[in-house]
C-alpha cells in the first residue's frame, strides 16, 4: 500500500508539473506577436474549401475579403455545384470586386479524404508561390497573412495555427471551447515552443516549391489526414513545422452533444492512427487522471477526498483561466446562464 501510495503521489506530482509547465510556457509566448512583414511582402494565394452552410459561415468567409494585405487572391473550392454555400460565396465575390477571388467546383479522387479531394483543384488553380490552405470556419483577423508569414524561419517547412473556439451559444459549445482552447491549443503551442510542433489543417501556409519537391499536393494523400501527412513531409525535408504565436479563432455557435463527441472521437482516432507514439501519452494528460489517483490516495490515507479534489481542480483550472485571460481566449465560467436561462 505504501508503494502504491508513493507511485500515486509521483504520478499526481508529475501531472501537476506538466500542467503548470505547459501553461507557463504558453503564457510567456504571448509576450511576442508575429507581425507585419513590410512593404516587400510577397503575393499570397488563400485556398478555402467550402462544404455546406456552417454556423457563422458568411462572417468567416467575409473575413477573407477584409484582410489588410497588399496583394492576395482567394480561391474557394466546392465539391458539388449544388452546394448551398456556393450562393454565399458568389454574393461575397460580387460584394468585393476589388479583391481577386473565384470559386472552383469539382473534386478529385486521389484519397479517401474529401477535404483534400476538394482542395486539389484550388492548389492548381492558384497562382502564387506562398499559399495558405484555410478551413471555411476559420475567422481571419485583418493581419492574418502577416502573422502567418512572420512565423516563417529559414528552417521552416510549414506554418500552422490551431483553432481557438469562440462565441459558443450553448453548454455543449462551451465544452468544445474547453477542448479546443486551454487543452488542445495549449498543448499544441507548448509543443511548438519546445520544437515539437505538428501540423493542424485549419490554417496551413506552404511555400509551393517545398510541397512540390515532396510530390505535390497529392503527397498529402499518403496519410488518412492531410495535416498528419504534412507533418511527416516537412520532417522528411529536414524542416520544422511552426505555429503562429497567437492562434486564430473559430466561432462555434450552437453545438449538440453528439457533434462534440463525434468530432473529438474522430480527431482522437486520427491521432492514434497517424502518430501512435504521441497519442498514448494523451491518456495521462489533463486534470481527470490525477484527480482520480489523488482521490483514491486521499481515501486510502483517510484524508478528505473533497478537499484534495477541490484543491487539485482549483490549481489545474485556475492556471488555465489565467492563460485564457492572458491569451484573450474564451474560458467558461457562467454555467448558470445555460442551466437557468433568463
Amino acid at each position: 500500500m505504501n508503494l502504491a501510495f508513493l507511485l500515486g503521489g509521483v504520478f499526481v506530482s508529475v501531472a501537476l508539473a506538466a500542467q503548470l509547465a505547459s501553461t507557463l510556457t504558453v503564457f510567456l509566448r504571448f509576450r511576442r506577436r508575429d507581425y507585419c512583414t513590410g512593404s516587400n511582402a510577397p503575393p499570397v494565394s488563400i485556398v478555402r474549401p467550402v462544404c455546406g452552410v456552417e454556423n457563422f459561415i458568411e462572417e468567416t468567409l467575409r473575413s477573407t475579403f477584409l484582410l489588410d494585405y497588399r496583394c492576395y487572391e482567394i480561391v474557394f473550392c466546392a465539391a458539388e455545384k449544388n452546394d448551398p454555400v456556393i450562393p454565399v460565396v458568389q454574393k461575397l465575390i460580387a460584394a468585393y470586386p476589388d479583391i481577386e477571388a473565384k470559386v472552383l467546383i469539382g473534386a478529385a479522387t486521389v484519397s479517401s479524404n474529401p477535404k483534400l479531394n476538394n482542395l486539389i483543384k484550388g492548389w492548381y488553380g492558384s497562382r502564387h508561390e506562398w499559399t495558405i490552405m484555410a478551413d471555411s470556419n476559420v475567422f481571419m483577423p485583418r493581419d492574418y497573412i502577416q502573422r502567418m508569414l512572420s512565423a516563417w524561419r529559414d528552417d521552416t517547412g510549414l506554418v500552422c495555427s490551431p483553432p481557438v473556439g469562440s462565441r459558443p451559444q450553448n453548454l455543449w459549445a462551451e465544452l468544445e471551447c474547453a477542448f479546443l482552447n486551454t487543452y488542445q491549443a495549449r498543448w499544441q503551442c507548448f509543443a511548438d515552443s519546445v520544437g515539437l510542433a505538428f501540423a493542424q489543417g485549419k490554417s496551413m501556409l506552404w511555400r509551393r516549391d517545398l510541397l512540390e519537391s515532396a510530390g505535390g499536393i497529392e503527397a498529402l494523400a499518403r496519410d488518412i489526414a492531410e495535416d498528419a501527412a504534412a507533418t511527416k513531409i516537412v520532417h522528411r525535408l529536414g524542416l520544422r513545422v511552426r505555429l503562429v504565436s497567437s492562434p486564430f479563432s473559430q466561432p462555434l455557435g450552437h453545438r449538440t452533444a453528439s457533434e462534440v463527441w463525434d468530432r473529438q472521437l474522430r480527431w482522437a482516432r486520427l491521432r492514434r492512427k497517424t502518430f501512435p507514439f504521441f497519442f498514448f501519452p494523451e491518456l495521462l494528460v489533463g486534470a481527470f487522471p490525477p484527480l482520480i489517483i489523488a482521490s483514491i490516495a486521499a481515501a486510502a490515507a483517510g484524508w478528505s477526498v473533497i478537499d484534495i479534489a477541490a484543491t487539485l481542480m482549483l490549481v489545474c483550472y485556475g492556471v488555465e483561466a489565467c492563460l485564457a485571460y492572458r491569451a484573450g481566449w474564451h474560458f467558461f465560467l457562467a454555467v448558470g446562464r445555460y442551466l437557468h436561462p433568463a
